[in-house]
């Protein structure tokens, strides 16, 4: 019986490629994602032994765009996007201007025409969807201001690149021919596509908001009402594909654009929070396939056969864009930190421009060259990326010296550095909010206990401040906020959030701050269990455990176990 499968062999090569190496970068410390690429490298057709299949990776990398697109509009809504317009509009066309003027000059020296220099300086504009956005959610700012300028930037991007897509074919053959034959231009074409394009995109957004916003969160709550976690998972991964497909075959709008708006729609409900969690593990698989397909398209001989134009393009990218994104940020009153973190994010290219290039050599726009340049950009880029964030957060305090913004006017997230140490002493620090740590909360003001809760989701950590609660907003695992918690000085941390590994982060740093502090963690396996004793948790609740307990309370009351027994709370203390 035949084997060969190339869908099965491009993921599991990929796959098994990239936690490799990623593991590899991971303890030599620099960031997995160039592990990813670098694992792509090795599966493409330009390095010797297995070759994956280019095509699918690419078809495979759609779906983490759309699942990781999809996961952002879940945090996002409406007036979040609309809080933003009046930066991100603006910055992203100027951004894109400035690109593209600096992408024409450098085709200029090499001899391009205006047409293809054009083309090849708006392949050098737009950011990557999948980078920007694991670079906002591995430093938790997704949901500050920070994030969501730059989401709205991004999104800015994207629907310029749709409309460059569109009008590209009614106007290549001006750009072929060069400005003699501007004249030749028929204007009737060229109006009509980008009214049919704006048309398009409008009537999505309406079916969204008029259709979308009645219909997918119902169908989720039906759903839901079955009891069947599958079906659910099933529903969840259908509205974020359909609705991204169904977007971009019936709107000629982007898959990411498509997935963005029904996660943004199905916000709303309250039954986000559970579909972003039913997402997750395949967001990070598809995501990762995302690096590998982009590693494979690399041809490492550009770097000893085009060098310097290499090396041209890889500054625009980085340092042209960047620095453009950071003038406009500042010029629009906002602070540095918010500046450097956008013009960090936004310094490198990914999906669009492969796309951009590839069609442009197929009308003839642009020579090969010019795509093996923006290829090559894009890696190094995205390689550098993670570099750029870590410089730019270690000169940050060094920028912010020059601010001439009023403190008081920057929103709380963009000033974490700068939190004054609670004054409390004796308290207790409860680390997450939700419906485990609200509970606690309340108790221990009950009994006259000094709380303090860390919290990383901005409107509950505002409405908690409302409320006289002493709360700092921000990742709990950051160690500016730890000691504006004063660790030192606490007398319990209670960890009230589901993620183990990154309890286990905070309960390392809190016990270095203070061997004496009584650390109280939640758990759902025995695995985190022993994970969060062995780091110096003092007692670890598992919320299965707690719950056969309860029950057996109930049946056999007297007889239930004792401390120490399976199922007893004791049986968790360290």
């Amino acid at each position: 019986m035949p084997h060969h499968s190339p869908l099965i062999a491009t993921i599991v090569g990929g796959i098994a490629l990239a936690f490799i190496l990623g593991t590899i970068a991971q303890r030599l410390r620099i960031s997995p994602l160039v592990g990813y690429l670098l694992a792509g490298v090795l599966a493409g057709p330009f390095t010797p032994g297995f070759v994956a299949d280019q095509a699918l990776a690419l078809e495979l990398a759609e779906i983490g765009v759309i699942l990781l697109m999809f996961g952002v509009g879940l945090h996002f809504s409406m007036k979040d996007l609309l809080s933003v317009k009046a930066i991100a509009i603006p910055g992203a066309v100027g951004q894109i201007a400035v690109a593209t003027l600096l992408g024409m000059a450098l085709s200029w020296a090499l001899g391009w025409d205006i047409g293809a220099g054009l083309v090849f300086g708006l392949a050098l504009s737009t950011a990557s969807t999948v980078v920007l956005l694991r670079a906002l959610q591995d430093r938790r700012i997704v949901d500050t201001r920070r994030g969501r300028i730059a989401v709205g930037w991004l999104i800015v991007e994207d629907l310029a690149m749709v409309l460059t897509l569109v009008m590209l074919p009614a106007l290549a053959g001006v750009l072929r021919a060069g400005e003699d034959a501007a004249v030749s231009v028929d204007t009737y074409v060229v109006v009509k596509a980008l009214i049919v394009t704006i048309g398009k995109v409008g009537a999505f957004v309406a079916v969204m908001l008029i259709i979308g916003r009645r219909v997918i969160p119902w169908v989720l709550q039906y759903i839901a009402h079955t009891g069947s976690r599958e079906l659910f998972r099933l529903a969840v991964l259908t509205i974020a594909l359909g609705v991204a497909y169904g977007a971009a075959m019936l709107f000629d709008v982007s898959f990411a654009l498509g997935a963005f708006f029904a996660g943004m729609i199905l916000s709303e409900s309250p039954l986000s929070q559970r579909a972003a969690e039913e997402t997750l593990p395949l967001r990070d698989a598809f995501a990762v396939l995302f690096f590998v397909s982009v590693g494979m398209l690399f041809d490492p001989r550009i770097l000893l056969e085009d060098p310097l134009p290499l090396l041209a393009t890889f500054f625009i990218i980085v340092f042209g864009k960047s620095a453009a994104a950071f003038f406009i940020v500042r010029a629009f009153g906002h602070p540095t930190g918010t500046a450097l973190t956008i013009s960090a994010s936004l310094a490198q290219i990914g999906e669009f421009a492969f796309i951009l290039a590839t069609l442009s050599v197929s009308l003839g726009l642009m020579p090969e060259r010019a795509r093996d340049l923006i290829l090559g950009g894009a890696i190094l880029s995205i390689l550098a990326n993670p570099l750029f964030f870590m410089v730019i957060e270690r000169f940050k305090p060094w920028f912010e010296r020059f601010d001439r913004i009023d403190p008081t006017e920057i929103p709380p997230e963009e000033t974490i550095e700068d939190l004054v140490p609670t004054s409390l002493t004796g308290h207790a620090i409860i680390i997450g909010y939700g419906r485990v740590g609200s509970l606690v909360g309340r108790r221990l003001q009950r009994a006259n206990k000094p709380v303090l809760v860390i919290e990383n989701t901005e409107d509950l950590a505002a409405k908690l401040q409302a409320q006289g609660i002493e709360t700092i907003y921000g990742n709990a695992a950051k160690p500016a906020i730890l000691a504006a918690a004063n660790l030192a000085g606490a007398r319990w941390l209670f960890l009230a959030i589901s993620n183990g590994f990154e309890a286990a982060q905070v309960v390392d740093q809190a016990r270095k701050a203070n061997p004496a502090l009584d650390i109280v963690a939640q758990a759902h396996s025995d695995a985190e269990v022993d994970y969060l004793r062995k780091r110096g948790a003092n007692y670890i609740i598992m919320g299965e455990r707690e719950i056969a307990r309860g029950m057996i309370e109930h049946a056999l009351g007297d007889e239930a176990p004792d401390e120490g027994e399976p199922g007893a709370p004791g049986a968790t203390a360290a």
